[in-house]
C-alpha cells in the first residue's frame, strides 16, 4: 500500500494555540502555503503553492483516496487543514476519512516520549532534528504581520518579500518531513496496535463531530461577568481606597493597617480570612473572591474556539496523558468543567441569555458562582436531539478490586454497589446496615476510598478534604491504617508490582503478575496491560529513591512540563496500570457504541455523552452496551449509571 508522508506550512488569522485547528483552518484567511511530502520514503518534494504552484492530480488522488496511507506528526493538524482546503479547490465538501491516516506523534506518545516534533527527535537522537529557525520563519510567513511605515503598511508577509527566507522557509518544511519519516523509521518495530488505530479513528471522528454551543448563553454570560467585575472592582476602590484593590502588596498594607497580617492571599487562605474576619475587612476580601473568579475564561475559551458551524470541535486529545494514554482536554479543558448544583439550572439559564443579571444576583447570590456553574450548559444537542449521558460506576475502584483480586469487594460491585457503605463496615467493623448515607462512617469510608487506593497516605487524605468533611487530624493515620488492613489484597498488589518492575529492569528479563507482564527491552520498560496494550517507562534506571530503598526511576515529561528524571514506585505504577485499563474499557464501550450507531459528542475520563434523536433509543439502552463484558477482562462487574438532557450538566 502507497505511502504519503506530508507536512504542512499554513497561513491564518486565528491563534492556533487558543482556538485550534478547526477554528484556525475554518478562518476565510486560511490557506496552504506549502505543501512537503514523501512518496515511500522516496526523495522529498515541496509544492510551493503560495508562489503559484499547484497539487497535482495524482496528490489529490491520494489524498481522498484510502487505499493511500497518509502520515504526518500530529496527522490530525494536516488532516483538517486539508479537508478545508480541498473543500474550497474542489469546490465541494470532501471529508478525508481518518481510517487512512497514521500519526507518528501517537506512535511515539505510544512509548512514552513527548508530544512534539522537536521533543521526540532531542529524545530519539536523530541525526537531522527540526530546524530552530523554523519559529521566527512560521511568525513571519505564518501570521499577521503589524502594519508599520517600513513594510509599506502590509499586514502579511509573502514569499516576495523575502524571497531568501523563503528559500529557508522551504528547506525547514523538508526538514520536518524527514523528521517525520525518521522517527518513523526509528519506531517501526514499535507499531501502533490495530485496536489502538480503531481507538485514534474514533477519537478524530468524534473531534471532527464536535459539540454545539449555545452562543446566546455565552456571549450574554461574557457581558455578564464584565458587568459584574466592574462593579465589583469599583465597590472595592470605594471601601478600600487603594489605587487598584486587586494588588496583593496594596491590600495586604490595607489589612495591616486594619491588624490583619497574611502571608498569601490565596483563593484558600482568603476563604479561611473570610471566616475569622467582620465588617470592612471581611467585606474587601469577599470582594477579593469575587473579582479572582475566573468562570468567565471558559466561556471565552468556547468563544475563540467554536466554528462557523456553531460547534466547538478538537476538544480532546488521543493519548495526551501518555503515561496512562488516557485523553486529556484541549482548548475549554472539558475534563475540568466545575460541576453544577443549581436547582434550577433552566432559570438560571434563562435569566442570564435575557440579561436579567439583576434577578441572578437577588435569586441565586452569587452570580460568579452561578455563572462557573452553567458552563456546562453551554454545549447543547441539536434541533430535535437531546443528549444522553452515562458513566461508569466508580470504574477505577473496581478495576483495582479485580486485578487485586479483593474479593469482598467485587461481592460488592456484583450486588450492591456501595463501595463506601461497605469500606465503612470492613473498615469498623460494624454491620453496612448502619453506615447510612450522611452518616460520619460513610464519610470516612468515602474519604479513604478516595485518597488510599494508590498508597495515599495523611497527606492524601487531606488534599481530598478529610479535615473540611469533618475528619479531625488524630484520625487520620487510623482512617490508612483501617482501609490497608481491609484491603490486603490491594496493598499487596502495590508491592508485587514494584518488586516486578524492579526485577525486569535489574534482570533485564521479564515476569508476570495479575495478568500484567513488566518487560524490559531496548532500553525499556514495558508494562503489558490485560488488553495487549503497553505502558512505556523511557530508560528506567534502579536508585536509592525518596523512601530510602531502592527504587525505579525512568525519563519522561515531569511536573516541570520539561523532559526530566522522574522517580515513581509500586503503588504510583499500580495507578497508572489501573487507570490505563479504565481508559481501554472507556474506549471500547465507545467503539461499541459508535458500531451500532450512537454519535459520541463527548467524554470524560468514565463519561460519555451522546447526541441522540429525540424519540430514539433510551438511557438503559445506553448504560447496558457499556456495561457489556470485556473479553480480556473477564470477571470484572461493570455498571454504568446514566440520564438524557437538553443541555450538558451533571445529573
Amino acid at each position: 500500500m502507497k505511502t504519503l508522508s506530508i507536512d504542512l506550512e499554513t497561513f491564518s488569522d486565528i491563534d492556533i494555540g487558543r482556538s485550534g485547528v478547526y477554528r484556525y483552518a475554518d478562518s476565510p484567511n486560511f490557506d496552504i502555503l506549502l505543501f512537503g511530502y514523501s512518496i515511500d520514503s522516496s526523495p522529498i518534494e515541496v509544492i510551493d503553492i503560495a508562489s503559484g504552484e499547484e497539487l497535482p492530480e495524482f496528490i489529490i488522488e491520494d489524498l481522498i483516496s484510502n487505499e493511500t496511507v497518509k502520515t504526518a506528526f500530529n496527522a490530525q493538524f494536516e488532516r483538517v487543514c486539508l479537508m478545508k482546503y480541498l473543500s474550497k479547490l474542489l469546490n465541494k465538501p470532501i471529508y478525508l476519512e481518518p481510517s487512512s491516516w497514521r500519526c507518528s506523534e501517537v506512535q511515539a506518545a505510544m512509548l512514552g516520549l513527548p508530544l512534539n516534533l522537536d521533543g521526540v527527535g532531542k529524545v530519539l537522537k536523530l541525526q537531522n532534528q527540526k530546524m530552530s529557525e523554523g519559529k521566527a520563519l512560521i511568525r513571519y510567513f505564518c501570521m499577521p504581520c503589524k502594519p508599520t511605515a517600513a513594510n509599506g503598511g502590509r499586514m502579511r508577509n509573502l514569499p516576495s518579500d523575502a524571497p531568501e527566507k523563503w528559500e529557508e522557509f522551504k528547506q525547514y518544511n523538508v526538514r520536518d518531513v524527514e523528521v517525520e519519516l525518521a522517527i518513523r523509521e526509528k519506531l517501526a518495530f514499535y507499531p501502533i496496535r490495530d485496536k489502538e488505530q480503531e481507538f485514534y479513528v474514533l477519537d478524530q471522528r468524534i473531534n471532527d463531530r464536535g459539540l454545539l454551543v449555545d452562543m446566546k448563553l455565552v456571549d450574554a454570560a461574557i457581558s455578564c461577568d464584565h458587568q459584574f467585575t466592574v462593579a465589583a472592582t469599583e465597590k472595592a476602590y470605594e471601601l478600600t481606597g487603594l489605587e487598584n484593590p486587586n494588588s496583593v502588596s496594596q491590600l495586604k498594607s490595607w489589612l495591616k493597617g486594619r491588624g490583619v497580617e497574611v502571608e498569601s492571599l490565596s483563593k484558600k487562605a482568603v476563604s479561611e480570612l473570610v471566616e475569622d474576619t467582620e465588617g470592612e475587612v471581611e467585606e474587601a476580601l469577599k470582594l477579593r473572591l469575587l473579582m479572582a473568579k475566573t468562570s468567565v475564561k471558559k466561556y471565552e475559551a468556547v468563544e475563540r474556539a467554536v466554528s462557523s458551524d456553531g460547534r466547538v470541535h478538537g476538544l480532546f486529545q488521543f493519548y495526551g496523558a501518555n503515561r496512562t494514554g488516557r485523553w486529556s482536554g484541549r482548548l475549554v479543558q472539558f475534563q475540568n468543567l466545575p460541576q453544577n448544583h443549581l436547582k434550577d439550572l433552566d432559570l438560571a439559564r434563562d435569566l442570564i441569555k435575557e440579561s436579567r443579571f439583576e434577578d441572578v444576583e437577588f435569586l441565586f447570590g452569587n452570580t460568579p458562582s452561578v455563572l462557573s456553574e452553567l458552563i456546562r450548559t453551554a454545549f447543547i444537542p441539536k434541533e430535535n436531539y437531546r443528549f444522553i449521558v452515562a458513566d461508569f460506576s466508580a470504574i477505577e475502584a473496581r478495576v483495582i478490586s479485580h486485578i487485586a483480586g479483593e474479593k469482598w469487594r467485587l461481592e460488592v460491585f456484583s450486588s450492591h454497589g456501595k463501595i463506601y457503605e461497605a469500606a465503612a463496615s470492613m473498615m469498623f467493623h460494624v454491620p453496612i446496615e448502619n453506615v447510612t448515607k450522611g452518616s460520619p462512617l460513610r464519610q470516612k469510608g468515602k474519604i479513604s476510598e478516595l485518597a488510599c487506593g494508590y498508597g495515599g497516605g495523611v497527606g492524601a487524605l487531606k488534599a481530598m478534604g478529610a479535615l473540611d468533611m469533618g475528619v479531625e487530624e488524630h484520625e487520620l493515620r487510623g482512617l490508612i491504617d483501617n482501609w490497608r488492613a481491609a484491603n490486603p489484597h490491594i496493598v499487596n498488589l502495590w508491592w508485587a508490582v514494584d518488586k516486578a518492575a524492579i526485577y525486569a529492569v535489574k534482570q533485564r528479563g521479564k515476569i508476570s503478575i495479575h495478568d500484567i507482564i513488566f518487560t524490559y527491552k531496548s532500553g525499556m520498560l514495558f508494562v503489558t496491560l490485560p488488553s495487549g496494550r503497553n505502558l512505556v517507562y523511557v530508560k528506567p534506571k534502579l536508585s536509592i529513591n525518596k523512601f530510602g530503598r531502592e527504587g525505579l526511576t525512568y525519563e519522561g515529561i515531569g511536573a516541570t512540563k520539561k523532559w526530566e528524571r522522574i522517580e515513581t514506585y509500586g503503588p504510583k505504577i499500580v495507578e497508572n496500570i489501573i487507570q490505563a485499563i479504565a481508559r481501554d474499557i472507556l474506549a471500547e464501550a465507545m467503539l461499541r457504541l459508535q458500531k451500532v450507531g450512537f454519535s459520541i459528542v463527548a467524554h470524560v475520563h468514565d463519561e460519555v455523552i451522546c447526541e441522540v434523536p429525540i424519540g430514539k433509543s433510551s438511557v438503559e439502552e445506553v448504560c447496558n452496551i457499556m456495561a457489556e463484558p470485556v473479553a480480556w477482562a473477564k470477571g470484572l462487574p461493570l455498571k454504568a449509571d446514566g440520564y438524557e438532557c437538553s443541555f450538558y450538566k451533571k445529573d
